[in-house]
């Protein structure tokens, strides 16, 4: 019975395999999705036939693409007519990044204004050619591509990933490959984070101290910040690109059209400079190059000699990058050696300066007058707004959307940048074995649906907003292969919402083609994340009764499931309709297309306590970066993960105390209250001092003492028969100096409430 199952499976499989191949040869399948799309009968023959004309209207692009397919398929070469063409063209009245490609049986027409424009007319094009041309061979003397008519443009005009190579550097060849990448995806700016605590990363040929001591650390940090006690590799480790690569890797991202954003720390983040030039600090005592990660204390003093260091630094970093924009930094500048320093409080008030922040202020406005004397514009983290905002910055908001918002508001530009969608470096899965990560939980879909322009602004400010950037900060990423898996498949999402209008988004025509794209990432030698072949499931009410539903994100597929904890296999129970939920169950579930398992296997262990499917209420909104499942997260019966505090369970609220009120409806019998906080101190995250738990009118008031573990159990034993209770959860508040992230709010994250 098994075997002519299986053999039906097989057929099956390799039926849908064939439709597939033939439905994806006859669809327009790009990322990121064009404006207008019209798909038309017929095909397009590239083969040895095929001239090239028009190229001296758009050279770099028309070069681009000959040598791209003259290590594919066809020999193209440049002729003023011909009977099978590939023509350029130029047409002003198209937007200055955008294009028109309409391919005919006969002829491929590019129309664009500019060269830049023409590239991503070939950038579309290229995604419509088979995915081994990427490897220098179609494996055919022909390809066809499909007929139809694309009239497209950017939605934004700053389309940007970062790249941090202070906490880990890569070899020239990988950030080549890397601009490779944005430009394929028709990304336009490229921020390359070059110093930092752990490292410089740019030769400064007039302070050669850069090299020979800020580039290298003694050794690295091992595991997670949060794991005690730190341990090290006891390996020195470090570099430096040389101005000669600078230039080689500014003009091959000049030549796709790629802008390089050079980034040099200040006044914070700059323990690696000080360690090189110890006069550079407030103490003038000697350190070391960091060689763990987070905040620290030793920062840029404001003296003319750390203004002379930064500016004669700023002149060779002008000289290799001819963007109009400097990024500054500005970002987690500790204020306590500035306290501390009579120089500093001496400027304070000769000044006329009201405190610190103000003094940071002061800092900034002096670089970008120097900046702004050359030509140049600066660009910061969101940061640079605390004490006054530099006259004629950009910032870069980050910690959220306020710093957008309050710039906006200004009439400065902005970059969109939030942890709440663009940070790279946070978990894309739930899987027990995705490689470590810094925490947080962003997947896929999180991103693809980032809206860029904050309710707040109007019609007129919202113009400020130029665009928005994916971060990828490397203090947990030591490999290329590791920055691709966590780059991919999200920079495609990022794609998408700087490119492409809000009409034209659907996200379960993303992941179709997110699917097809998966072959050319492979022939590109890219490694990506896939996590298109996995279980999502979620808790739920139906007809009073509790339910669970699993969904799966791709198209032509099944889920198999088992409720006894066992594996499940292809001849498992297919899910169908949401499976009901009568008692504590561990349900796991498969994707399968019939023929075999696809994926991992998904598990969610559910404890059915008291409270599940209760109402909850929360008297502040957890923030935008760290909303879980929601306030009913709290009490789904599912408990989040003991090592990762950004998960779908865990809310997270920034220095705020915070009430919940549950109403279980009817009375109820309760023995047991119990909760966890995490406490990862290293990420600013901190148990809270104390919980009120109000019952039918009497609180119990219960201190919480601090603790050195990541995780803080929380657990009151009371007899008490009620149909409401009240949780009244107070935030550690600052956090004290010394610890990372001094002088900032403290984070309270929290975990399943289980009633029994």
């Amino acid at each position: 019975m098994h075997r002519k199952l299986l053999l039906i499976f097989v057929l099956s499989s390799l039926l849908y395999a064939c439709k597939k191949d033939e439905k994806q040869q006859s669809e327009i399948l790009i990322i990121p999705q064009p404006q207008e799309v019209i798909l038309n009968q017929g095909f397009f023959t590239l083969n040895n036939d095929v001239k090239l004309v028009g190229n001296l209207q758009f050279p770099v692009t028309s070069e681009f693409f000959k040598t791209m397919i003259r290590e594919g398929v066809a020999k193209l070469e440049f002729t003023d007519d011909g009977s099978k063409n590939i023509s350029f063209s130029r047409n002003e009245n198209i937007a200055k990044e955008g294009y028109e490609l309409n391919i005919q049986p006969n002829e491929i027409q590019i129309k664009a204004a500019t060269d830049q424009g023409a590239f991503y007319a070939i950038q579309s094009l290229r995604q419509l050619i088979p995915e081994t041309i990427e490897e220098g061979s179609l494996q055919a003397k022909e390809i066809k591509i499909p007929c139809g008519h694309i009239k497209d443009q950017p939605k934004f005009s700053y389309r940007g990933m970062h790249l941090d190579v202070g906490r880990h550097m890569f070899s020239v060849d990988f950030i080549k490959k890397y601009i490779d990448a944005l430009a394929m995806l028709k990304m336009n700016k490229f921020h390359w984070h070059l110093t930092e605590d752990q490292g410089w990363r740019i030769e400064i040929k007039k302070y050669p101290k850069l090299q020979e001591i800020a580039a290298y650390r003694d050794e690295t940090l091992l595991g997670h910040y949060n794991d005690q006690p730190h341990q090290f590799d006891g390996e020195r480790y470090g570099g430096y690109y040389t101005q000669e690569a600078v230039k080689d890797i500014v003009a091959y991202a000049q030549e796709r059209f790629v802008t390089i954003i050079p980034e040099i720390e200040m006044p914070g983040h700059s323990q690696a400079a000080i360690a090189a030039y110890p006069e550079l600090g407030c103490t003038g005592n000697q350190i070391s190059v960091a060689k763990k990660w987070g905040v620290f204390e030793d920062i840029y003093c404001p003296t003319e000699t750390t203004f002379t260091f930064l500016e004669d630094v700023l002149d060779e970093v002008m000289m290799l990058f001819p963007s109009e924009y400097i990024h500054i930094g500005g970002d987690e500048a500790p204020k306590y050696q500035w306290k501390e320093s009579a120089f500093c409080q001496a400027i304070i008030k000769e000044q006329g300066l009201k405190d610190e922040y103000e003094l940071q202020s002061y800092f900034i406005k002096r670089i970008e007058e120097y900046l702004n004397s050359k030509g140049r514009q600066i660009i910061g983290w969101d940061e640079i707004l605390e004490g006054g905002l530099a006259p004629n910055a950009t910032v870069m908001s980050w910690r959220g959307t306020e710093g957008a918002i309050a710039a906006a508001k200004q009439q400065h530009d902005v970059v969109m940048t939030p942890t709440s969608h663009c940070y790279f470096d946070y978990y894309q899965s739930e899987n027990d074995d995705e490689p470590l990560a810094i925490g947080g939980y962003i997947p896929l879909e999180k991103v693809y649906h980032f809206d860029p322009i904050p309710d707040e602004l109007n019609e007129d400010e919202a113009k400020f907003v130029k665009g928005v950037q994916g971060n990828v900060w490397t203090e947990y990423m030591p490999t290329e292969e590791k920055v691709e898996y966590m780059l991919f498949p999200r920079v495609l999402a990022m794609s998408e919402v700087v490119w492409t209008n809000a009409d034209q988004k659907n996200y379960k025509d993303f992941i179709n083609r997110v699917e097809h794209f998966h072959s050319r990432l492979e022939a590109l030698n890219i490694n990506y994340a896939n996590h298109l072949y996995e279980v999502e499931g979620k808790i739920s009410s139906l007809n009073g009764k509790t339910v669970y539903k699993l969904n799966t994100l791709t198209d032509d597929k099944q889920i198999v499931y088992t409720i006894d904890g066992s594996e499940p296999n292809l001849f498992s129970a297919i899910y169908k309709k949401a499976i009901p939920v009568s008692e504590s169950t561990m349900i796991k579930a498969r994707v399968s297309n019939g023929m075999e398992l696809l994926g991992t296997t998904f598990s969610e262990e559910i404890n059915l306590h008291k409270a599940v499917g209760a109402k909850i209420t929360i008297d502040k909104k957890a923030h935008l970066a760290y909303q879980g499942s929601g306030a009913e997260g709290l009490i789904n019966g599912i408990s989040g993960s003991d090592t990762r505090y950004g998960d779908k369970e865990w809310l997270g609220f920034w220095g705020e105390d915070i009430e919940i009120t549950i109403d279980l409806d009817e009375e109820q019998e309760i023995n047991n209250i119990s909760t966890r906080f995490h406490n990862g101190n290293g990420q600013w995250i901190y148990a809270p001092r104390e919980v009120d738990v109000e019952i039918e009118n009497e609180v119990e008031k219960i201190m919480i003492p601090e603790e050195q573990n990541n995780i803080v159990n929380f657990n009151l034993n009371k007899k008490v028969t009620t149909k409401k209770i009240v949780f009244k959860i107070k935030n550690y508040g600052m956090i004290p100096e010394g610890k990372q992230g001094a002088g900032n709010p403290a984070w309270t994250f929290i975990d399943e409430i289980i009633i029994n």
